[in-house]
């Protein structure tokens, strides 16, 4: 079981968040709801048969994504593990293409080839979606050498989970990361169970997980990711910190999933008390709180937020409709996007040569 971060600071103070308008707070309400209600329908659809694959729900971390992709700006880029609807719906992607590459179907964010752990859109800076644990810690530190190399003043957020960070290859980005000086963001997502081993039993650590940070002179920080405040306000320091002196963070968030690792994780009120589950929903919750937080600065009305969520939940339930009409990848399209320069018929694509020349 994972603590959240005790703290006595009002991060509602900060400059990042004082210049919020009423309306942003709303949207950030709207966000995670959407986020929530995606999931919810997904997992229903998913139970009566309607998926195949895996399905990993982020029903319970929605304030990480929505706060700190909230503050991307044009030259930002994400990317993050399996567990990638709610970065997906957060970083602009809409219900129905989502939806529909859940079902697998051609109208898909990827065409119905790559399902649950595969959303992707490049027009929207967001990176995926990948189903090698650490896969995508060296692929951020990619995307953030590309926007140092470019000289723009942007940054890459690399969302991994705390079971990632025993993987070498997260070790190896965040080595070259500090080496290189590159303008990354790599954001713990600390569920406090990995695929199903608590955190004291599978890393060994002093303080926290984000702390190895120091072995590679890299800053880092701990962020308590029930308070949308605090997310913003902390990764704000972090992305500033890349954009303006392209040097990398490590931000370890505290946060809690509801189900389990996937909908396949059949132990996960075994290695979890249905308690502890219970009492993180009740007091936990990070749209409770911001809901709660909202009402208290009369930003809007008890009325107000369930007609937000209702929308919510209606545009998920369409989504679901839309995907189970549409129609699948065609037997043809399977040697199809495999590679761009033969869908764009290059020189490479038809010759096959695509580093070395005669």
């Amino acid at each position: 079981m994972i603590e959240n971060t005790p703290t006595t600071l009002d991060f509602s103070e900060s400059k990042i968040n004082q210049d919020l308008t009423p309306a942003d707070k709303i949207q950030f309400f709207r966000d995670m709801a959407r986020i929530r209600r995606f999931e919810q329908t997904a997992l229903k659809f998913y139970n009566k048969g309607m998926m195949g694959g895996f399905l990993h729900l982020y029903i319970g971390q929605e304030s990480i994504a929505a706060g700190t992709l909230g503050l991307c700006k044009e030259n930002d880029h994400a990317i993050t593990a399996y567990r990638c609807h709610g970065h997906a719906l957060s970083m602009g992607m809409d219900m129905n293409s989502c939806m529909a590459e859940l079902y697998g179907k051609a109208t898909g964010a990827a065409k119905g080839k790559g399902g649950s752990m595969h959303l992707f859109d490049p027009s929207k800076n967001f990176w995926g979606g990948h189903g090698i644990v650490a896969g995508q810690t060296p692929l951020g530190l990619g995307l953030a050498y590309g926007v140092k190399y470019q000289e723009l003043e942007g940054c890459c957020l690399c969302y991994l989970g705390d079971g990632a960070i025993n993987q070498g290859a997260f070790h190896e980005s965040l080595n070259i990361a500090a080496l290189f000086e590159l303008p990354v963001i790599y954001i713990i997502e600390n569920n406090g169970y990995s695929m199903g081993t608590s955190q004291n039993r599978s890393s060994a650590y002093k303080n926290c997980l984000a702390q190895r940070a120091e072995a590679y002179d890299m800053d880092w920080d701990l962020v308590n990711g029930e308070d949308l405040y605090e997310v913003r306000a902390k990764t704000h320091i972090a992305m500033e910190r890349a954009r303006k002196e392209s040097k990398p963070t490590v931000l370890e968030i505290a946060t809690y999933r509801y189900y389990g690792h996937s909908v396949a994780d059949a132990n996960a009120k075994k290695y979890r008390t249905p308690e502890e589950i219970e009492e993180y929903k009740t007091y936990h919750d990070p749209i409770r709180l911001w809901r709660r937080r909202l009402i208290e600065e009369a930003v809007f009305t008890d009325a107000e937020a369930d007609a937000i969520d209702k929308e919510a939940k209606a545009e998920a339930d369409q989504s679901a409709v839309f995907a189970e009409q549409s129609p699948p990848p065609t037997v043809e399209s399977i040697f199809e996007d495999v590679y761009w320069e033969v869908d764009n018929n290059t020189e490479s694509g038809n010759t096959g040569r695509h580093f070395f020349n005669d």
